[in-house]
C-alpha cells in the first residue's frame, strides 16, 4: 500500500498491486487493473520509488522474521498445552 495525492490534495492509500500502468499527460494518471484511473500530483518516478520501497519493506520483514512475530502483548493465534488438545 502506498500513499498518493489526488489533484484536489486529498490523500489516498493505493494498493500498489493493482497498478497496471502510469502515464504522464502532463498530469500523472495511474491506471488500475480494475479499470479505475487516478489522477495524482506525484510524478511517475515518485510512484515507482514508493512501490519499490514498499515491496522492499515487505521483503526485509520476511527475511528478518518480523512478519511472523505476534503483536507485542497479543495472542499468537495458536493454542498451546492443554488447550491445543481439547483439555487433554
Amino acid at each position: 500500500m502506498i500513499y498518493v495525492t489526488r489533484l484536489n490534495h486529498a490523500s489516498v492509500v493505493l494498493n500498489s498491486d493493482l497498478i497496471e500502468h502510469i502515464e504522464t499527460t502532463p498530469d500523472t494518471v495511474i491506471s488500475l487493473t480494475t479499470g479505475q484511473k487516478l489522477m495524482v500530483l506525484e510524478s511517475a518516478d515518485e510512484i515507482v520509488a514508493r512501490v519499490v520501497q514498499y515491496r522492499r519493506s515487505i521483503q526485509a520483514g520476511m527475511q528478518c522474521g518480523t512478519w511472523a512475530q505476534p503483536p507485542a502483548g497479543g495472542a499468537t493465534g495458536t493454542a498451546t498445552g492443554a488447550d491445543a488438545h481439547g483439555g487433554r
